[in-house]
């Protein structure tokens, strides 16, 4: 029998993906980006606006219909009455920059200028995305041929083989594949900070579980964080409104990516009215809320501002200026409910660090019974560095916070073997066995009768005593049995100057040694 070769179907992101990347012709991507999602936003408030337009239509031209209209210069009317697609929450879209007048003059060299009218007019028709729409595609250097076929593209998301849940899911879809993507195409410091990888936003929400409250995320990125938290909700037979979303974002560019990743995925969240400095302009000082998902930046080393020496956040101590993360977990104690938890990523130098008052600040964490659970995640799982970073678990009211009482312990997981890697640079965690496996054993800990037992080597419930026997660090391999990853606690700026600064010194002892060679050498011939 002859024997059938493996066939790798490729999804519809991905071949998308493929083609749209094949006509990135010299563009970064950093800058190719901003040009491929504002054109997957346009399609999908085009595509909104035509639906609601269809159903206007059709109610209003059936005999039938309590709405019915015979005649046909009134119909039009309310076909162009805004109020008919505001009150459905719906984008009013002018006719200049609907898809399918684009569409028509794709393949002009007039594009680009024609794409950034279409921006400006529905702008200017929708206050509430002003100044989020991309520009510039008017610009010289894009390549307008590349442009027409890349609005082809788009134009036929939607209407393909695999549409079957309406053209604004598959959109969405698209939306947050192509994200990761770019992600991955990044190079440079920044690369990829956008972005939180599926594989940790997954573990962190299916760990957290937010089935209903108020969601915030000071840290927010693109906003991956809600749309797996939506997703979440849904997949466990709740609706999206379940959930209020809260976020913040500092950069400006990644604050618009996020807005409209979210109403692409139909989720309403309250991101402010710009981008802000979490710690410098908190958009949300009065919020309490439920859920805390966030990927802050590591080791932020230029965070510190004067008027913040006093701030009512550092009730655990005053983090050290050179590095933000114990700015960000008490941020994000700061702004917890009574009962609310919160889940977040940090270097593993948080873990164990005892420099400029961090070994403190941590210390007081435990002992005021805040920490729940620190998880120790494998390497390579982000885009922008391969080091290994850990989860951390803050939660109030442990004595029964809709929980098991856990006073007085903290879990601890180490996750560090687990994963695989789909490519050469990043690994993942699957689903069902991965994050399936340390979920399982924080609910298991964490539940009424969970059914939880030790399993050396990957999970272990310390007490406080224990914690304070290893003098609050909180590395996971101390726990559970197995050696400690590396405290990678410098950031990366500074480890890139020193290590730059070492490899120079070597240049110039090699000089030198040369130049001796030669002296002795040149010494011999005279002889």
């Amino acid at each position: 029998m002859a024997r059938l070769a493996k066939i790798k179907v490729k999804t519809l992101e991905q071949r998308l993906w493929d083609t749209a990347d094949a006509l990135r012709g010299n563009q970064e991507p950093s800058e190719y980006k901003h040009v491929v999602l504002g054109l997957v936003f346009l399609k999908y408030i085009s595509d909104r606006f035509e639906e609601r337009r269809r159903a206007i239509e059709t109610s209003l031209s059936d005999p039938n219909s309590e709405e019915y209209i015979p005649n046909e210069a009134r119909r039009s009317e309310f076909l162009e009455d805004r109020d008919e697609y505001a009150s459905h929450n719906v984008f009013w879209v002018p006719e200049l920059a609907r898809w399918g007048y684009l569409q028509d003059n794709a393949k002009l060299p007039k594009i680009g200028q024609q794409l950034d009218q279409a921006m400006d007019l529905i702008e200017k028709e929708n206050p509430i995305i002003r100044g989020v729409l991309p520009r510039n595609y008017g610009r010289e250097g894009l390549d307008k041929s590349r442009l027409g076929q890349l609005v082809d593209l788009i134009g036929s998301i939607g209407f393909t083989e695999s549409d079957d849940h309406g053209s604004d899911d598959v959109l969405g879809r698209v939306y947050e594949y192509f994200l990761g993507q770019f992600a991955g195409k990044e190079t440079g410091k920044d690369a990829g900070a956008f972005y939180t990888p599926r594989s940790v936003v997954k573990t962190l929400v299916e760990m957290l579980e937010p089935f209903h409250g108020r969601v915030y995320d000071p840290a927010c990125g693109s906003g991956g964080m809600f749309v797996q938290s939506a997703e979440f909700v849904t997949a466990h037979g709740g609706e999206r409104t379940d959930i209020s979303v809260y976020g913040q974002e500092f950069t400006d560019t990644t604050w618009k990516l996020a807005k409209m990743n979210l109403a692409l995925r139909g989720i309403e969240a309250d991101l402010g009215d710009r981008s802000a400095d979490s710690f410098t302009q908190d958009l949300h000082r009065d919020l309490r809320a439920d859920f805390i998902i966030a990927n802050p930046p590591f080791n932020v080393s230029n965070w510190w501002n004067a008027k913040l020496a006093d701030d009512p956040r550092w009730k655990y101590g005053t983090p050290p200026e050179g590095n933000a993360n114990f700015a960000w977990v008490q941020h994000f104690l700061h702004h917890l409910s009574p009962k609310g938890t919160a889940g977040f990523v940090l270097s593993n130098g948080s873990l164990s660090s005892k420099s400029s008052g961090e070994g403190e600040i941590r210390r007081k964490l435990v002992e005021a019974d805040l920490v729940d659970c620190i998880v120790a995640m494998p390497d390579k799982l982000f885009f922008n560095t391969g080091i290994p970073v850990s989860l951390w678990f803050i939660s109030k009211e442990r004595h029964g916070n809709g929980h098991r009482a856990r006073q007085g312990e903290v879990l601890f997981i180490d996750a560090s073997k687990l994963g695989r890697m789909e490519n050469r640079r990043l690994r993942v965690l699957d689903d069902d066995r991965d994050i399936a496996k340390i979920a399982g054993a924080y609910h298991a800990w964490r539940n009424h009768d969970g059914g939880y037992e030790d399993v050396p080597g990957f999970v272990v419930a310390a007490t406080l005593e224990e914690i304070r026997q290893h003098d609050f660090v909180l590395t996971p391999g101390r726990y559970v049995g197995t050696k400690e990853a590396e405290a990678d606690w410098e950031p990366v700026e500074d480890k890139i100057a020193r290590l730059t600064g070492e490899l120079y010194a070597e240049f110039e002892r090699g000089r030198k040694l040369e130049e001796v060679v030669r002296e002795r050498l040149g010494g011999l011939n005279a002889d």
